[in-house]
């Protein structure tokens, strides 16, 4: 490995150790629902608790409300489905897109190796770019991270089916699937239902501020990163309100997609903490968990 992208994954697991080992230690999770589960216990029923989750029969013979108590399967492939078209590596401002990115799956790549489950990823542009199928123990994540640093994609534009019809086929299991971009592309339930059905599949929308809140400039020429298509056009402070709502309706469409597709988002972006952001999702998750298995 060149000496510069080995300074990189070291610092990248310097700034995830800490996180990994003590904010998210106790927050990482999947969960599934009705498979994938392991039973741990009957208890008693306690105010609060979900109803749905009262063992009827085991009611009856004790003559007060007991409930089942199920625990997520341990072992876990986990797929990290990352996006490297050119909008995802622009190289712009302090903190870039992609450093976010490689921030985000060494977080969650660190944490899923630290409770014993395997990790896999599958780069894609307009095309899938490579594959690394799952695998448990650190030094396949320090491969996985390191291949991640040294992608070198043909493609520039994003199509994201190569890579979902992928995933679909190599998760064989139900897996847990990250699925990682700025999602700058249409994201409809057609497309994620064939994962999203058999996979528990959790987006993560990464973006730089700018594309949401772009300055006050003036007359400006723009160019598409992936396609190098160029214009002229006005950043005033109405041009920017406008856009504005662009970005949120295109967001707040990529959010219905996804519920009606059953999977998750996370939303980032380049001044995010990445860990916080990550801890906060998951214990939201546990908490839904705990309602759906009565613990």
């Amino acid at each position: 490995m060149p000496a510069e992208m080995e300074q990189r994954l070291r610092q990248i697991r310097l700034r995830t150790r800490y996180p990994v080992e003590h904010l998210l230690a106790g927050e990482y999770r999947s969960v599934f629902k009705g498979r994938g589960m392991d039973f741990d216990e009957i208890r008693p029923y306690e105010p609060g608790d979900d109803v749905r989750a009262i063992d009827w029969n085991v009611t009856a013979r004790m003559g007060h409300p007991h409930l089942k108590r199920y625990v997520e399967e341990r072992e876990l492939a986990v797929w990290f489905v990352v996006d490297t078209s050119a909008s995802c590596r622009c190289e712009r401002g302090e903190r870039t897109k992609w450093e976010v990115m490689h921030e985000i799956v060494a977080l969650l790549t660190l944490s899923a190796t630290r409770n014993q489950d395997r990790v896999g990823l599958i780069l894609f542009s307009d095309r899938v770019e490579a594959i690394i199928p799952p695998r448990k123990g650190r030094p396949h994540a320090l491969r996985l991270l390191s291949d991640l640093l040294r992608a070198e994609p043909r493609g520039r534009r994003t199509d994201p089916q190569p890579a979902l019809e992928a995933v679909a086929h190599l998760a064989q299991r139900r897996s847990l699937v990250f699925w990682v971009s700025d999602f700058l592309f249409d994201a409809d339930r057609d497309r994620l239902g064939p994962v999203s059905f058999r996979q528990d599949l959790v987006a993560v929308a990464v973006n730089d501020l700018r594309e949401k809140n772009p300055p006050a400039c003036g007359l400006v020429s723009v160019e598409d990163s992936e396609t190098g298509d160029s214009m002229i056009c006005v950043l005033d402070h109405a041009n920017r309100e406008v856009y504005g709502r662009a970005f949120d309706q295109r967001r707040a469409a990529l959010k219905r997609e996804l519920e009606a597709a059953g999977a998750d988002l996370i939303e980032c972006d380049t001044e995010s903490n990445c860990a916080a952001e990550l801890a906060g999702f998951f214990r939201r998750r546990m908490r839904r968990a705990a309602n759906e298995t009565g613990g």
